[in-house]
């Protein structure tokens, strides 16, 4: 059976077509369909957590990021050791009419195949690196504001790109502000001004703004922690930041970014932040 793994109609219809004739050689490709679906939403995540490119950053673009993570999905699917291998056991399960209760040690093979499936993902040591990072200082903020440490995280990645994209001092040196909190009139710290983008009106626009500096990650994080508990303008976030929806939401009605679309892409982030979290400790 010719492989098609892709993520089109037509591959799917043409599973449902040879199903009949060969269910053995349909079970792996069907495998291979939903890895690559999977694998496909993961890395759309992991780029939608990264801070606009500016003016690189266009329809145009943001349709050859698409196709080339598609390809990504493609080429990554249906490795040994990979999603699709348990997959298609399942579904094999199924076929023989032997479907039992997952075992424990089974679900840890899952697992294992998940981990070596996500250290295949481009980017994905880059995304383990930083929350390995800082966990410690997320946990710290936990304990002082009652949110998850994950949920923190999570917010600390799409503000700095996961770490990719923190904001400069003008000496090339990071800020270590990786929530991106910017210098008011009642912050006496150090400061860096940098070029950002602000929505006005729903629409983007290229602003200078003053952003706080810190001497390390650990001071960021303390910062934030202090912001959010102590700041009336952040109460909702902390009485409701218990989950992932309350968190993201009140955040941006709290105004603490004028992006519109703010608690739907830090959703995603936190979602797969997770997933990963879930994939590596089980």
């Amino acid at each position: 059976m010719k492989s098609t793994v892709g993520l089109d109609a037509n591959a799917l219809r043409s599973l449902q077509a040879n199903a009949s004739a060969d269910p053995r050689a349909a079970i792996k490709e069907t495998a291979k369909q939903f890895e690559a679906l999977f694998m496909q939403q993961l890395m759309k995540s992991m780029r939608q957590a990264t801070m606009s490119s500016g003016m690189l950053d266009n329809s145009g673009t943001q349709m050859g990021t698409e196709l080339l993570d598609t390809q990504f999905a493609q080429k990554l699917t249906g490795l040994p050791g990979g999603l699709s291998a348990q997959i298609a056991r399942q579904l094999e399960q199924q076929l023989n009419g032997k479907v039992a209760a997952v075992t424990a040690p089974t679900a840890r093979a899952g697992a294992a195949e998940g981990a070596q499936v996500w250290n295949r993902l481009p980017g994905a040591s880059r995304a383990q690196d930083f929350v390995a990072r800082h966990n410690s200082a997320a946990e710290q903020a936990e304990a002082e504001t009652g949110i998850p440490a994950a949920f923190i995280l999570s917010q600390a990645a799409h503000e700095s790109g996961w770490g990719q994209r923190e904001i400069r001092n003008a000496d090339g040196s990071s800020s270590h502000n990786v929530f991106g909190i910017k210098a008011g009139a009642s912050w006496k710290g150090a400061v860096t001004v940098v070029t950002t983008t602000e929505y006005v009106n729903g629409q983007p626009q290229k602003v200078k703004a003053k952003f706080r500096a810190y001497a390390t990650p650990e001071d960021a994080f303390r910062d934030y922690a202090s912001l959010i508990k102590n700041s009336p303008r952040y109460a909702k976030v902390v009485e409701q930041g218990g989950t992932a929806q309350g968190f993201a939401v009140n955040l941006q009605r709290a105004g603490y970014a004028t992006d519109p679309a703010y608690a739907a892409k830090l959703g995603r982030v936190i979602n797969t932040t997770l997933r990963l979290q879930r994939t590596l400790t089980a």
